[in-house]
């Protein structure tokens, strides 16, 4: 592999200050990187170099990393601090962020709740009503659990009888979070704390005693952050009592990499345990009637051939959201009397459009579609006739849809690109939804417009784009552009809002948001042609959408820039080294950017669904041919690049924006910065504060503005 390494002035810590060619704007920067190490792998005969393969350690153990990213940040802040806009830019989004947010409310135990935030505050307050028309009162305010605004609210399960609630604490954004309980009425905390739960929330029985939650054994000394997560298990947790004497419920010793998804009936009388493997929707059930003491747990579907998503229960009878006999998913119904697969009922159809998520609230199934990446609401009744569709103002996504079986009403909330969210309530007897709560953003949304296109991918696929961008937008090929994109592990990009999204509109960028294959917005089939040996659909989808931007006259190469976070910045990674000459700057943001080793560290086991392993003879060579890190190539004139990354990921860990880095920096050979901003006690995104959220942002504007050359008014 040909490798551009450039000569060292200064050796400290094991960092390297080099002088790279820059051109006149950019004389000064002088870029920080990495001692190289003699490291080669064998991959089924095919030798590898690592030569920054020590940028693994973990930041927080090691003082010769801690050096590196010290000296890194201080590169790329200087660089930042220089861009005469910057500040304007931080100082206008802060203004766009500071509005009123309320989340649509939720019904538990007789009273209302909803998240709150005033503006600026760094985390949501949780809040209590109870009734619709009464005085609200704060129930749990995460601002008050840290100066600095990184302690979040992970997640809450309220118990039947509007007595507790139990909360998961999350730190710096790590996915490890502590669980806690509340006494509501009083707002006491009790003693009881549950350490070491991740990927996992809590749910109560019926009798409010206690509550069933999943959790990992305690890390090594030192390994929380990089550890693998392996033997999870299945515990019950009664109030007031010890984690020590929590009562261990299922296992699989014998499966060590399964983890544990857990429901409680809304009746109260079964424990649901879905069991899953990695991302993909392929699930094994395990049922446990928790009106028999002394019964066990046991296996209604023995294997991981298929996705069944529990929904609810009529008695003995289960419903599940399936992609069996329906890539696009339908909704069947199994007797746990007769649960042989020939006498499994189907309730609700596949259609033409993906089945996104399913609910009962009314005694209705309120089914979310997904109809071209755009939110379609269809309600049912239990027998699974079709009663009516919700309809929706324009282009955008609906969330919420909250409620129980006896509930007449519900609450959802309405977005798109330039469409804060506004909340309705809606009537499930009548089907008339009322305007609940509108969010006074200080922006006209008239001033812009949104529309769909479909282009053509390499191979012939339409594939959608999402456009937004000021009514007055001229089509001269002058517009900076952002091109955002996913395409992985089912997941869905749906028109959503973003203060920050809007700031880019604002000074004059267009939106662009592809929705590639390796989601899930046409079902199964389209995750698929994704995934695995087909990972390279998804950049050429994302390219193709590139060209597409400037052969219709939204922008040039020049203008034009990429974005993409996680799974998101493996795709910006593959799509600079594929093609370098058709970006004006990169902004890839905790991405996965080994595909050789990414399955060695905390969750990256589960994504082998999506991506394979290099472990795998057959799926190695297509791992090693898109893998950003392997393909940086000496020699080659890279975009403007700004990496972002966290101390704190224990899901993507910083380790793999660290080595590109470094290996960009020694690869680049043209006059474009590529820089590395590692924020600190910060995580993957989840419980990112306000404050960190706008200057992170910001700072990705203002790059932009400074290498693409915007005319900010």
């Amino acid at each position: 592999m040909n490798r551009f390494v450039l000569t060292a002035w200064l050796v400290t810590a094991g960092v390297l200050v080099v002088s790279v060619p820059l051109n006149a704007q950019e004389k000064n920067l002088v870029y920080p990187t990495t001692k190289t190490v003699d490291q080669i792998d064998d991959f089924h005969g095919t030798k590898v170099e690592d030569s920054y393969r020590w940028l693994e350690d973990d930041v927080r153990t090691s003082k010769e990393v801690e050096a590196w990213v010290d000296a890194q940040n201080k590169v790329t802040f200087d660089f930042l601090n220089s861009i005469p806009q910057r500040a304007g830019i931080q100082k206008r989004m802060t203004e766009l962020w500071n509005f009123e947010k309320i989340g649509a409310p939720f019904k538990r135990g007789g009273r209302y709740y909803f998240s709150h935030n005033d503006g600026l505050q760094n985390q949501n307050v949780l809040f209590r009503q109870d009734t619709l028309d009464s005085d609200s009162r704060v129930l749990l305010d995460p601002n008050s659990w840290s100066k600095d605004g990184t302690v979040a609210l992970s997640g809450s399960a309220f118990s039947d009888d509007g007595r507790y609630v139990a909360y998961g604490v999350q730190d710096a954004g790590s996915d490890w979070n502590t669980w806690k309980i509340m006494e509501i009425e009083s707002g006491k905390i009790l003693d009881d704390e549950l350490k070491w739960v991740k990927f996992s929330g809590a749910d109560w029985t019926p009798d409010s005693r206690g509550f069933f939650y999943a959790r990992y054994p305690q890390p090594d000394e030192g390994a929380a952050f990089q550890s693998l997560n392996t033997n999870m298990k299945v515990y019950y947790h009664r109030v007031g009592s010890t984690q020590s004497s929590d009562v261990l419920v299922y296992e699989r010793h014998d499966h060590p990499d399964w983890g544990f998804q857990l429901n409680v009936s809304d009746d109260g009388h079964y424990l649901i345990i879905t069991v899953w493997v990695g991302t993909d929707d392929r699930y094994r059930i395990v049922v446990k009637d928790l009106t028999e003491p002394y019964g066990l747990p046991y296996e209604l579907i023995d294997n991981f051939d298929h996705e069944y998503s529990f929904i609810d229960n009529d008695d003995h009878i289960l419903y599940f959201k399936t992609n069996v006999d329906a890539p696009l998913r339908r909704v069947i119904a199994i007797d746990l009397k007769k649960p042989a697969r020939e006498n499994w009922k189907e309730i609700i159809p596949q259609t033409k459009n993906a089945l996104d998520s399913v609910g009962i609230v009314g005694n209705m199934f309120v089914c979310d579609y997904l109809k071209d990446a755009k939110t379609q609401v269809r309600l049912h009744a239990m027998d699974g006739s079709f009663v009516r569709e919700v309809e929706f103002p324009s282009i955008g996504t609906a969330a919420g849809f909250d409620g129980r079986r006896k509930d007449t009403d519900t609450f959802y909330s309405f977005s798109s690109f330039a469409l804060p969210p506004t909340t309705y309530r809606y009537n499930m007897i009548t089907g008339s939804s009322e305007l609940f709560r509108k969010a006074d953003a200080k922006f006209n949304p008239d001033d812009y417009k949104t529309s769909q296109v479909f282009y053509d991918s390499k191979d012939g696929t339409k594939v959608p784009m999402f456009l937004c961008h000021k009514k007055s937008l001229k089509l001269d090929g002058s517009n900076p552009t952002l091109l955002y994109g996913y395409g992985g592990f089912n997941i869905s990009i749906t028109p959503n809002f973003s203060v920050s999204r809007l700031t880019w509109m604002e000074m004059g960028g267009v939106l662009a948001v592809a929705n590639l294959r390796g989601g899930g917005e046409y079902g199964e089939t389209w995750h698929k042609a994704g995934t695995k040996q087909n990972k390279q659909n998804v950049f050429d989808d994302f390219i193709a959408a590139a060209e597409w931007l400037v052969a219709n006259k939204y922008t040039s190469s020049k203008k034009l820039a990429i974005q993409g976070g996680s799974n998101g910045g493996l795709l910006v990674g593959a799509c600079m080294t594929q093609r370098p000459d058709l970006f004006g700057a990169c902004l890839p943001a905790v991405g996965v950017m080994d595909m050789l080793r990414f399955h060695k560290f905390t969750a990256g086991r589960f994504w082998t669904d999506d991506y394979g392993s290099a472990d795998n003879a057959e799926e190695f060579p297509a791992l090693l041919k898109y893998s950003p890190y392997h393909n940086l190539q000496g020699g080659t004139q890279y975009p403007a690049t700004l990496i972002t990354t966290a101390d704190t990921d224990d899901r993507v860990v910083p380790g793999h924006s660290f080595k590109f880095a470094a290996q960009l920096q020694a690869s680049q050979s043209g006059t474009a910065p590529t820089l590395i901003r590692i924020e600190t006690r910060a995580g993957h995104g989840a419980g990112k504060p306000t404050a960190k959220i706008i200057e992170e942002a910001s700072d990705q504007w203002a790059f932009l503005v400074k290498t693409l050359g915007v005319d900010v008014k």
